[in-house]
């Protein structure tokens, strides 16, 4: 058997053990390994320490437990987790907030069974973690447009590897935005203007957040972004040369893996993006990631 499928092995059995106790050494037995050689490995394929991944997994399955009312210290004592303060320490590290706030937030599916075959042939450089479920209102972005004929063109998902060959290293569109609208809050957005109709024709908006008031220089557009309901994506934590093919590979994973197999379905009314903050510097961060905003609906 493979190395790959022996950690596949551990993968499944950790799903299908999720609230039992799991130490490093069991897991390494598993598959008969020793606890060092199997920790080292297990990191490379998935991104995570063994038990790192193991309380992380955890965490996902209580998502379903959190949507379904049940209360946080039922839900922490058992998953495995001594306290209550414990388990909300621990999901505010994994999620970015709080268990009772996140229950607004959660999917409405169990996480998906991961395949690390598929995931290391998608080049996402680890484990997508379930997504957050938001509801954002109408936004204001200003930026600047790129056209190109590219085949193939579908969602931003194609727009990493624009961006990687097509743009003048020369040319910072990022420090001349800034420069020129200054907005009060950072970050950039990416989006594919071009719609399902245009198959080779290719339109790239790279904007930040439009403060109303700020005049608009010659050559930027304004974009009104609608209201709508958005999974949201972290991309693995990565080192740089990985970073632009982790966001192609994640963007594959959600979807041909995540979406298909979950209750909902893409919003065609809105646009997907990418959003990008100070966490995909690579001169502040050793590994950086970004968020993917998928505009989505219940299915019927």
């Amino acid at each position: 058997m493979t190395q790959l499928l022996l950690l596949q092995k551990v993968i499944d059995h950790i799903d299908n053990h999720i609230k039992e106790d799991m130490k490093t050494d069991n897991l390494a037995q598993l598959i008969g390994y020793s606890p060092f050689h199997f920790s080292r490995i297990f990191h490379q394929a998935t991104g995570y320490t063994p038990m790192d991944y193991v309380q992380k997994r955890k965490l996902q399955f209580a998502l379903v437990d959190l949507l379904q009312g049940k209360r946080i210290i039922d839900i922490a004592v058992e998953y495995g987790f001594e306290t209550h303060a414990g388990f909300t320490k621990s999901f505010k590290r994994c999620f970015g907030s709080p268990p009772s706030l996140y229950r607004m937030h959660c999917p409405i599916s169990f996480p998906q069974k991961l395949c690390l075959e598929s995931l290391l042939q998608k080049k996402t450089g680890g484990i997508v973690l379930q997504p957050k479920i938001i509801s954002l209102p109408p936004f204001m972005v200003a930026g600047k447009t790129f056209e190109t004929r590219l085949k193939n063109i579908t969602y931003t998902r194609d727009a990493p590897a624009f961006w990687d060959q097509r743009i003048p290293s020369e040319e910072s569109i990022e420090a001349t935005l800034y420069d020129l609208l200054s907005p009060k809050i950072h970050g950039e957005y990416c989006f594919n203007l071009s719609g399902p109709e245009l198959e080779n024709h290719f339109t790239y908006l790279f904007a930040v957040n439009y403060d109303e008031g700020t005049t608009i220089p010659e050559g930027i557009i304004k974009l009104q972004v609608k209201a709508a309901t958005y999974a949201v994506f972290k991309t693995p934590l990565v080192l740089e040369e990985h970073f632009v093919s982790s966001i192609k590979g994640t963007w594959q994973y959600i979807l041909e893996d995540w979406l298909p197999n979950s209750q909902y379905e893409v919003d065609e009314g809105s646009y997907d993006f990418e959003y990008y903050d100070e966490h995909c510097h690579d001169w502040e961060y050793d590994k950086i990631y970004m968020e993917i905003y998928l505009p989505i609906k219940e299915k019927l």
